[in-house]
């Protein structure tokens, strides 16, 4: 009997390194300008509805197309639509080095988000397309490990960046690490489905609609509010959009998305994982980095280097959690990994005025502990439950649910945070001159704007909008905790367990069937 190596090439080893730190430049691009928005709003004069989009653009763009642009890769070749995405990322990420409007800010953000939705999928289809199924859990395993920690990175090299120069330096920081991927993916093997199937235009239009109105919704409701006509009317629409597209898919025949994999347990749950985890990853970071930098005083890049301990235990579990998940089946991992980032956002309720970052790094750590067990598992549940010639597709519906994901979480947290913030803060404002009641009204960085012109006079009034802050974020960090919990709970019914291996007698029996079935030689 031959033995089958499993030792990885030296193409496939670098296709994995090419890989990982495309998806990490991606994630790090949504996160990047999280510690940039004071500066960004001093030098453009942005509002804060502007500096929403600014972030936001990127993701709705990205949540649009990502499922389009897997299809294309599937068709035209993976390694070419990568090479595609990081032009565009590249390109569109160069501009504001030129012209910094706020209008031309969110529409290169939202090019650079299109680029992106063009590599995202590639490079998770690559690797499983490349790689032997028996290495193929490791692979996802850093792969999910790296874009986990995406944010982080993202953070930690955009506070760097400002201490030393200007927010401009971020942008010129991602389009020169886009360009130097850019060169690198030449050098990867190409990847394409062999039947080529048509596109499907008109899935591909419902699906980028129903994304788009229920990302903008989502964006829009902490401004408007959750019962405003422009959000409810973005919900229903989107809703309408996603039926579309399943009576849409049920009836061609080259569906963009085989919609019964959603019957999958594994795909479906792990689907639900990976929304469910980038939803209060996302909805945690937005609170976390103004707690830091509000609350406790840091500076952008202090405020960003004290959250790098979060992807030692992140990293470390993902890269060891596929195996574990592999003989035991992904649903305790991804049940436990949801229900401790639960737990962790629990204890992050309980910050107050007087807390230091040592009780929050526990949390921290507790939380990147969670994200590590269930990332890898989810998504190597939603890829295997897919054929190999569909992991495109099957990449980019796991990428899809990560943007949906970060988007309702920023929207979900930072509509709990203002809601707190105001409702504490209001018995204050008869008490504040009426020139300045809006802006007290409205944020903790706008107080503290006008509380350090003031003086010792605004101190009280400092103390008790922090006060407010706090308590908006903890009822935030409640919310996405009950969230994660609830989730952990479906997991554990709905996503399946360890693999039943056949006892020899089947074994045996299936070997006799097949010896009969084989042809006899003359």
């Amino acid at each position: 009997m031959e033995l089958t190596t499993t030792r990885l090439s030296a193409t496939q080893r670098w296709t994995l390194v090419v890989a990982s730190l495309a998806v990490t430049l991606v994630i790090a691009s949504m996160a990047a300008l999280y510690t940039a928005l004071p500066e960004i709003a001093g030098a453009t004069g942005s509002t804060q509805k502007e500096l929403t989009w600014i972030i936001d653009g990127y993701t709705l763009a990205l949540a649009c197309l990502v499922l389009p642009a897997g299809a294309l890769g599937d068709r035209y070749g993976r390694r070419v639509v990568l090479i595609v995405g990081l032009c565009v990322f590249a390109a569109a990420s160069s501009v504001p080095l030129l012209v910094n409007d706020p209008t031309w800010l969110i529409g290169t953000r939202a090019l650079a988000g299109a680029g992106a939705a063009f590599v995202m999928p590639s490079t998770l289809s690559l690797l499983t397309a490349s790689f032997p199924e028996e290495r193929r859990g490791g692979a996802i395993g850093l792969w999910a490990g790296m874009a986990g920690a995406g944010a982080i990175l993202g953070i930690i090299g955009s506070g760097l960046l400002l201490e030393y120069w200007s927010w401009t330096s971020i942008f010129l920081g991602m389009s020169l690490a886009g360009l130097a991927l850019l060169a690198a993916a030449f050098t990867v093997p190409e990847s394409v489905d062999e039947q080529r199937p048509a596109l499907d235009l008109w899935g591909s239009a419902a699906v980028a609609a129903a994304v788009g109105l229920v990302v903008v919704a989502a964006i829009e409701a902490p401004t408007r509010g959750w019962l405003s006509p422009v959000v409810l009317g973005g919900f229903l629409g989107g809703a309408v959009a996603a039926g579309l597209f399943v009576w849409i898919e049920s009836r061609v025949a080259h569906p963009l998305l085989d919609i019964k994999l959603f019957a999958e347990r594994g795909f479906g749950s792990g689907t639900m994982v990976v929304t469910i985890q980038f939803m209060v990853s996302f909805g945690s970071f937005m609170v976390i980095v103004q707690f830091l930098q509000l609350i406790l005083g840091y500076r952008p890049l202090i405020s960003a280097v004290v959250l790098a301990p979060m992807m030692v235990p992140m990293v470390l579990i993902a890269v060891f959690i596929p195996r574990f998940a592999e003989r035991f089946g992904p649903r305790l991992p991804m049940s436990i990994g949801l229900a401790v980032i639960g737990i962790s956002f629990l204890t992050l309720a309980r910050l107050d005025i007087h807390s230091t970052y040592f009780d929050l790094l526990w949390s921290l750590l507790i939380m990147s502990a969670g994200v590590g067990l269930c990332t890898s598992p989810a998504t190597a549940a939603i890829v295997t439950g897919t054929p190999v010639e569909k992991h495109g597709v099957a990449a980019a519906v796991n990428d899809a649910a990560r943007e949906i994901g970060a988007a309702i979480g920023i929207a979900v947290a930072g509509s709990i945070l203002a809601a707190g913030y105001s409702h504490r803060i209001a018995p204050a404002l008869p008490l504040v001159p009426e020139a300045a009641r809006g802006p007290v009204g409205d944020s903790l960085a706008a107080t503290l704007e006008i509380t350090g012109r003031i003086g010792p006079a605004g101190d009280q009034l400092a103390e008790l909008a922090k006060i407010s802050f706090l308590h908006g974020a903890g009822q935030a960090a409640i919310a996405l905790g009950i969230c994660a919990l609830a989730a952990a709970a479906v997991v554990a019914f709905w996503a399946p367990g360890r693999r039943r291996e056949p006892d020899a007698s089947a074994k045996s029996d299936a070997s006799q069937v097949d010896s009969a079935k084989a042809p006899v030689p003359n």
